[in-house]
C-alpha cells in the first residue's frame, strides 16, 4: 500500500503550514517555496485541503492561508482523505467502483474490508499534524 504523490505532497504542504501557525497567514507561493513543490501542485492540493474544511483561505491586505483548527486537531487521516476520499483498500467497497470486481458477489472477505478500513483509518487518525510537522 502506497498513498499517492498528491496525498504524500498534501502532508508536505499541512506540515509547512502548521509550522507557522501562530496565527501567521501564508501564501500558496510561500509554501510553494518552502517545500519545493510546483505552485500549480500547492494551489491544486490547497483548494482541496480548504474544501475539505483543513485550511481556511482569505483574500486582500493580510489575507493568505491559515490551518483551519489547531495543528493538533488535524490527524493524518483527514490530510488523507480530503485528497483521495474515504480510505479503502479495496475499491469494490465504494459506491463508484462498484460492480469491477468479477468476484464481488462471491467473495468470501469482502464483509471483512470494512473492518480493516476502520483499522488503517483509525492508525492513521493517531498521527496528529503536530507530529508531522516536527523536524526530524
Amino acid at each position: 500500500m502506497r498513498l499517492s504523490s498528491m496525498a504524500d505532497y498534501a502532508v508536505v504542504i499541512m506540515s509547512a503550514a502548521a509550522r507557522h501557525c501562530g496565527g501567521a497567514r501564508v501564501s500558496a507561493g510561500q509554501l510553494a517555496e518552502e517545500t519545493g513543490l510546483p505552485a500549480p501542485t500547492v494551489q491544486k492540493l490547497v483548494s482541496k485541503l480548504t474544501a475539505a474544511g483543513l485550511m481556511r483561505s482569505s483574500r486582500g491586505v493580510g489575507g493568505g492561508l491559515k490551518l483551519a483548527r489547531p495543528p493538533a486537531a488535524i490527524t493524518l487521516a483527514d490530510i488523507v482523505e480530503a485528497v483521495e476520499g474515504p480510505i479503502a483498500l479495496t475499491g469494490c467497497l465504494t459506491p463508484d467502483r462498484k460492480g469491477e470486481c468479477a468476484r464481488e458477489d462471491a467473495c468470501s472477505v469482502r464483509g471483512h474490508w470494512p473492518e480493516v478500513n476502520a483499522a488503517v483509518r483509525g492508525a492513521l487518525a493517531q498521527v496528529p499534524l503536530t507530529q508531522l510537522a516536527e523536524e526530524v
